[in-house]
């Protein structure tokens, strides 16, 4: 194997705890040419299985519990987490909001929402055009199980691990860069999460954080565009008098934050304060509820500095008849900078206590 299994500690979820960057070759073919079959025969092992899915091949990761996770191989799109949330027979939730993207003539069909990497330059998105192909799997019976997928832009490898649990699941991500010169990067990775009722959709653990209205990264995977999400219900550029202008901080001040409205926000460290041998960061974890559900699910960020939160408001009307969130760890206001030779390493992990 080209990496041993990722361990991940729910108690204490550190970075290197569950993901290492491997030194090994990619043992895949590119995904261009690797059919579900020949990813079968390679990988495949109880509780990971590869098929075809409109023409594109997928991997299902299934624990234990019967939770699941898929993802779309040719652009490391997770685009479903099912966890078992009860212990009905029939009790697993789908967590993540993913739709059909609009379809281009004689391109396999994409999908906006679910869990995408965003991994920016000064010239674009990194992982738009990007070809993945499937570096290694791994297991521990079937309480574990993980997917390691590579590519390559640039001077960059770029691996990205998904890993399912019984109550979590995780997506972390590795860039190394193999150039000469220090490469500068804005990098999130942004889950769209279902709710039932637009009015209790709501985040909580973000009290006493600071936070700006800023527009998320560009994303192939977005269902709001960053102007779009800017943008009020009404004329004008502001969703509410309670909403601050973009570069204005505000100190969120309430222990749970109602996503009713559109709104577009960093929760982070403003740039200035970084500069000082101490400041505060925003919390490690916090927390999405679907009341409509009586669900909740935590968000741990580990490696970024900011949190990204949006809600559509009267926009999600356009996308179907649920309510969503987009929310995740992000490198927004201040980029990564990864020297030549060096790595930077990030990860989000949904985990819950709904069982």
């Amino acid at each position: 194997m080209a990496s041993s299994l990722l361990s991940f500690t729910l108690a204490k979820p550190t970075t290197a705890s569950f993901i290492r960057a491997s030194s090994a070759p990619a043992t895949a073919s590119p995904t261009s040419t690797s059919t579900h079959e020949s990813l079968n025969e390679r990988f495949a092992r109880k509780g990971i299985h590869f098929s075809d899915h409109n023409g594109v091949p997928v991997v299902d990761l299934t624990v234990r519990n019967g939770s699941s996770v898929r993802v779309r191989v040719p652009d490391a799109h997770v685009t479903s987490y099912r966890p078992k949330v009860s212990w009905d027979e029939d009790g697993f939730e789908e967590v993540l909001y993913t739709i059909p993207a609009s379809p281009v003539p004689d391109d396999p069909p994409k999908f906006k929402g679910g869990v995408g990497l965003v991994i920016n330059d000064s010239k674009g998105s990194l992982v738009s055009s990007s070809e993945w192909a499937v570096k290694d799997v791994d297991s521990d019976a079937i309480d574990a199980l993980q997917v390691e997928l590579s590519s390559t832009s640039g001077s960059l490898d770029i691996t990205y691990v998904i890993s399912l649990y019984p109550l979590s699941m995780a997506t972390a991500v590795i860039v190394k860069n193999n150039g000469r010169k220090p490469v500068t990067l804005t990098s999130a990775i942004l889950s769209h999460l279902r709710s039932k009722k637009r009015g209790g959709t709501a985040i909580q653990g973000l009290r006493g954080c600071s936070y700006c209205s800023h527009p998320p990264l560009p994303s192939p995977f977005e269902l709001l565009s960053p102007s779009e999400a800017m943008k009020t219900e009404s004329s004008g550029w502001f969703s509410s008098d309670s909403e601050p202008k973009p570069g204005i901080w505000n100190v969120q001040d309430v222990p749970i934050t109602i996503l009713k409205d559109k709104v577009s926000r960093v929760y982070a460290a403003p740039p200035k304060e970084r500069l000082k041998a101490f400041y505060n960061t925003p919390p490690s974890k916090y927390e999405a509820l679907d009341q409509g559900r009586e669900l909740f699910f935590r968000i741990v960020r580990i490696g970024f500095e900011d949190i990204y939160v949006s809600s559509p408001g009267s926009l999600s009307e356009k996308f179907g008849k649920e309510y969503f969130i987009c929310t995740g760890p992000a490198a927004v206001l201040v980029p990564v900078v990864v020297p030549p030779g060096e790595h930077w390493r990030g990860a989000q992990v949904i985990e819950h206590d709904n069982l």
